[in-house]
């Protein structure tokens, strides 16, 4: 709506410019009145020629498109068909509809002697109503030919698996993401976090209990120790009261 709004003050601005051209050069381009209708004449005629046409060659192009989706398999609203159907057919009866009328207002108009520009306007209405389609039907053909084109070099089975692929693909790469995420309690990088500090715990347990049995291990070869050289001091105190008797002994053989 603001493009329109925009567009009609662009319209206008050119209309006084060249209205005050004219009457500047003091040209024989008729009066404000024939300015003024020429320039309604103009508007009216861009909207009859672009509105209703332009909404039904939108529906056939939709009808046509569904026709080739389901040629192809794919499947179709069936319910909003009838409505595009009914659509292009009520469009283009507005459209030529309008032409006719415009063209026989046209006609009167410039009979009533209120601007001789309406006999202009009114074979321009009239030329439209063949030549606005004929443009379009060109289109049109330029259109299908294209897309004839596309389906010869990308076949629509093709691009329907592509895309199916392209799915699966982000949906791997979403699930990669997933499994990659530290925020994921299940992913990957959170179990191996996990593990690698349930590993570092256990391993600082062992250094632990290795250090307790080396200290336990040293604690005991000091015992050992001292017990060995307690039971050599025994024996050697053992060994000398042993001599002394028997130099006792050997003393009362001798008497």
């Amino acid at each position: 709506m603001g493009n329109f709004i925009g567009w009609l003050g662009a319209l206008l601005l050119i209309f006084l410019a060249g209205f005050g051209l004219t009457q500047w050069l003091d040209l024989p381009f008729g009066n404000f009145i024939d300015w003024v209708i020429g320039a309604s004449i103009f508007v009216w005629l861009i909207i009859i020629v672009t509105v209703p046409w332009n909404v039904y060659f939108q529906s056939k192009a939709v009808l046509n498109q569904a026709e080739i989706s389901k040629d192809k398999g794919i499947a179709v609203d069936e319910n909003q068909l009838p409505y595009v159907r009914s659509l292009a057919q009520k469009s283009l009866g507005l459209a030529i509809a309008l032409h006719v009328i415009s063209a026989i207002a046209l006609y009167v108009l410039a009979s009533s002697g209120v601007g001789t520009i309406g006999y202009v306007g009114a074979i321009a209405a009239l030329m439209l109503t063949i030549l606005r389609p004929a443009i379009s039907a060109y289109e049109y053909i330029a259109q299908r030919l294209r897309l004839i084109s596309q389906q010869i070099d990308y076949p629509r089975e093709d691009v329907m698996e592509l895309r199916q692929r392209f799915i699966n693909l982000e949906e791997s790469v979403r699930q990669i993401n997933e499994q990659l995420s530290t925020e994921n309690p299940y992913s990957w990088v959170t179990k191996y976090e996990q593990f690698a500090d349930e590993t570092r715990k256990d391993l600082s347990r062992l250094g632990a209990n290795v250090e307790d049995l080396r200290a336990t291990n040293d604690r005991d070869h000091d015992r050992l120790a001292r017990e060995s050289r307690q039971a050599i001091a025994q024996l050697s105190a053992d060994s000398q009261f042993l001599e002394q008797v028997r130099e006792i002994i050997r003393f009362f053989k001798s008497a």
